[in-house]
């Protein structure tokens, strides 16, 4: 019998390595345990030195962290630290630019040269209407007229010089044409002066813009307006007071309604128009759920149209300085089916017939809010008592009505849980009936301070003061 020779190298069978293979075959890892050595001893002479990768402390470690990774890690910050925080190095403030949606635009150079798209990539709300005004930036006076701040400066002239001058329209225009090409995924848009072939390109490149706020616009503009087919919230201010005049008419929100027949919500400032132009409105924007109307110049009539918005929930007037003169007869009138919320601020109620058409045509409401309106007495209040479905209601400034008027109107709304009632002077508590007391106990929540007299007693309740001195003053 043949006995085979046992081969070392053989794969069938491998012996553990010996120390003498090690030191006299495979210097190799003998080498790096002597090398290792070496560069503890000289850390150890110099204690400066306590690493084996020189300067490591002074290595940006963000740099191993790839720009998504980093860029949700800025993203939980609070928004407090945005702005330090684009301050520790240029990648830093590149990426931090990523993270700004919205921007208020303060020089228009900033925008047509570029560097707002190369500093903010992915901004989706853009406020240009700032920059597109002739104003000082060094002013220390600045002037709010409503929805409109800008600074002013005074001269050696006994009057104040108001700087109403803005862009022209074609630099507008370019401005807008370099926000779009830019920003393709912009959302909403404020701007003053532009015209319709600036619109028609932020409708073709811009075809997620649901929000639009436009200042001094008028009929043709509208026609930029009507492309933008996904637009969903509006706001047109065409006459503001001292700073600039514009007209909108029926022709105007006729060809708006064609266009934009997924309106949500749609704010009139400053416009005319009258029956025919919001009747278009409330027979093309089938999805229009909220009207406001601040500062109306409409024809006489235009409050019967409103019977045309089926689906409006909430109707808002704000600084009218009348209703409607002349609504018409009761039978033309109509109501809204599915108004829930009628909103009167700072408006003048001093006709009869506009208030008593208004009150008839939101009839179905469910919550009534007047803050600051003038004129409105026992009388003008009265007219309120036909909506019968009032859940809600809040008085805010009324000085002329009394606890007389409030009552005879609020006894006759059985659904009604919150009452609030403010600063309404000639509302006194002396003058609440047992049927109102009554009220006030079954009401889910009730907010009365009609003067400071009653706030300062709603304040000491349960304290023993304001009561003669009965906790704190006892007679002996």
């Amino acid at each position: 019998m043949s006995v085979l020779e046992e081969n070392p190298d053989s794969p069938l069978k491998k012996r553990p390595p010996r120390w003498s293979d090690i030191w006299l075959k495979k210097t190799k890892p003998l080498k790096h345990v002597v090398f290792a050595m070496q560069l503890q001893s000289l850390a150890s002479k110099d204690p400066k030195s306590q690493t084996l990768i020189p300067h490591f402390a002074n290595i940006d470690r963000t740099l191993l962290l790839s720009d998504d990774l980093l860029l949700k890690i800025l993203s939980k910050l609070p928004l407090s630290q945005r702005n330090p925080n684009s301050l520790v190095c240029k990648r830093w403030l590149y990426l931090q630019g990523r993270l700004v949606r919205s921007l208020k635009i303060l020089d228009w150079n900033f925008l047509v040269s570029g560097r707002l798209i190369t500093r903010f990539p992915n901004l989706a709300h853009v406020d240009l209407l700032n920059g597109c005004l002739f104003s000082p930036r060094n002013s220390g006076i600045l002037l709010t007229h409503r929805m409109v701040s800008m600074q002013m400066r005074y001269g050696n002239c006994s009057n104040w010089e108001l700087l109403e001058e803005n862009l022209p329209v074609e630099v507008v225009d370019g401005g807008l044409q370099a926000l779009a090409n830019g920003c393709p995924n912009l959302r909403r848009l404020v701007v003053i002066n532009a015209s319709e072939l600036g619109l028609l390109t932020l409708a073709e490149e811009c075809l997620t813009l649901q929000e639009l706020e436009l200042h001094k616009c008028n009929d043709n503009v509208l026609r930029g307006i009507a492309a933008c087919e996904n637009l969903q919230i509006l706001k047109l201010v065409g006459n503001v007071d001292g700073l600039y005049c514009s007209l909108v008419s029926d022709v105007g929100l006729t060809i708006l309604a064609q266009g934009c027949k997924r309106l949500v919500k749609l704010e009139l400032s400053g416009c005319e128009g009258s029956f025919d132009g919001i009747k278009a409105i409330g027979q093309c924007c089938l999805m229009l759920e909220e009207l406001t109307i601040c500062d109306h110049r409409m024809e006489d009539g235009w409050l019967a149209a409103l019977s045309y918005c089926e689906n409006l929930k909430t109707l808002r007037l704000l600084s009218c300085k009348r209703i409607d003169l002349d609504p018409g007869p009761d039978e033309y009138l109509g109501f809204c089916p599915s108004l829930e919320r009628l909103h009167l601020q700072k408006c003048q109620l001093r006709s009869k017939k506009s208030v008593r058409a208004l009150f008839r045509v939101c009839e179905a409401v469910r919550e009534v809010v007047v803050l600051d309106c003038w004129g409105l007495d026992n009388d003008m209040f009265t007219f309120a008592s036909v909506c019968r479905r009032v859940k809600f209601l809040s008085l805010e400034g009324c000085s002329l009505l009394t606890t007389e008027g409030l009552e005879a109107t609020v006894l006759s709304w059985l659904d009604l849980e919150t009452l609030v009632v403010v600063s309404c002077k000639n509302i006194k508590e002396s003058d609440i009936s047992p049927a109102l007391a009554t009220l006030f106990c079954n009401l889910k929540e009730l907010r009365w301070r009609p003067d400071t007299k009653s706030l300062l007693s709603s304040s000491l309740m349960g304290t023993g003061m304001g009561k003669k001195g009965g906790k704190f003053f006892k007679r002996t």
